[in-house]
């Protein structure tokens, strides 16, 4: 069971409540009528969607370029919006949910690890977007010779380094810090943190940045290739509005880190923790079905009756939640050419100047 968080305090609630006060459209910047990722203007809408998981309030529309694929959040979300939405989430009045969440994904950590270790052995490692470091601490079996350092904007990266979990702990943005940690790592990964990026390509100019040459990027992401993205529509999961800002087609992530000198060792589809399109996708429509748990950003707690009746219709959900997750093991016999993995991930190489001068 997930860890309980305790009632939110009057003046939490407060804080949720002034800032709602002030309305929703400032947390949003103007839409954008071209594509983010290759400029071109020929946008189609894809989904509208809530947050189906913390139900703050607030509706957010992903549009995808008709030219290369990418699909974006537009309008997105300003940096107020960003504050809003994150705070609570990873920290907060959800930390120990979200820590719980990061510990449960060892085995998926594990399958990323000996992806790479496939083919390198590297000295040193950045994990970008690192959290609290649960990665690092389960890749540490297969890479024993190599040194982790986790990078975050939160404080869960210190942490970590406490834990022994990494050796160093960089606190801030990664662009920003990109200069001082410039040719200092055999390998930067970005697990599921691209996404969540304001500017996707920038974040890969700085990793161009920070990778050694001869080193690699090490980079999984949602795949918005995936059929169950049409079959389930805004309860696929990975869609997970309002924090993914930007989902790039394989094709389109390969071209870009090629143009940054960047050579593609390896590539996959996979999925983010297993097959579970059709559990996440059910888990999500019961969740926004039955009455709203106690949060902060609610304006009052829910009263008994209601959490009586949560309680009845999560319980009650159970069978179809065992349903869905005996679908989700028959996908997972298909073949990846059935496109039905929620994510891929791509090992690339960073060859030297000289290298790419002669090319």
């Amino acid at each position: 069971m997930r860890p309980s968080s305790p009632p939110p305090t009057p003046e939490q609630r407060a804080s949720y409540r002034d800032a709602l006060a002030e309305g929703m459209d400032r947390f949003l910047h103007a839409p954008r009528t071209t594509c983010p990722w290759c400029d071109a203007g020929h946008l189609r809408r894809r989904l509208r969607t809530t947050d189906l998981l913390q139900r703050k309030p607030g509706t957010f529309t992903l549009d995808q370029c008709l030219d290369c694929g990418h699909t974006f959040q537009n309008p997105q979300l300003n940096e107020d919006g960003l504050d809003f939405y994150y705070r609570d989430f990873y920290d907060g009045f959800w930390e120990e949910r979200a820590r719980e969440t990061a510990g449960s994904l060892r085995r998926a950590y594990e399958k990323r690890a000996a992806f790479v270790a496939d083919h390198i052995q590297p000295k040193t490692w950045l994990d970008i977007g690192t959290g609290h470091g649960h990665f690092c601490a389960a890749a540490a079996d297969r890479f024993p010779g190599t040194v982790f350092d986790g990078l975050d904007r939160a404080e869960g990266v210190e942490l970590a380094v406490r834990r022994g979990w990494i050796e160093r702990a960089h606190r801030g943005l990664f662009p920003e810090l990109a200069a001082e940690l410039a040719g200092a790592y055999d390998v930067v990964s970005m697990q599921h943190y691209l996404e969540h990026t304001v500017d996707p390509l920038r974040e890969l100019r700085a990793a161009a940045q920070v990778v050694a040459p001869g080193g690699h990027l090490f980079i999984e992401v949602p795949d918005p290739e995936c059929r169950f993205g049409h079959i389930l529509g805004r309860w696929w999961m990975p869609w997970f509005q309002p924090q993914h800002l930007h989902l790039m087609p394989m094709a389109n992530l390969r071209r870009r880190l090629e143009d940054l000198g960047f050579t593609v060792v390896a590539q996959e589809r996979c999925n983010f923790d297993g097959p579970v399109n059709f559990l996440y996708s059910t888990y999500l429509r019961v969740h926004n079905a039955a009455p709203a748990p106690d949060a902060p950003w609610f304006p009052a707690a829910p009263t008994r009756l209601r959490k009586a009746a949560r309680k009845a219709m999560l319980l009650g959900a159970t069978p179809l939640l065992l349903a869905a997750k005996a679908a989700d093991a028959l996908t997972g016999l298909l073949p990846s050419s059935a496109r039905v993995t929620d994510a891929y991930r791509i090992l690339a190489r960073r060859e030297p100047l000289g290298r790419r001068l002669s090319c």
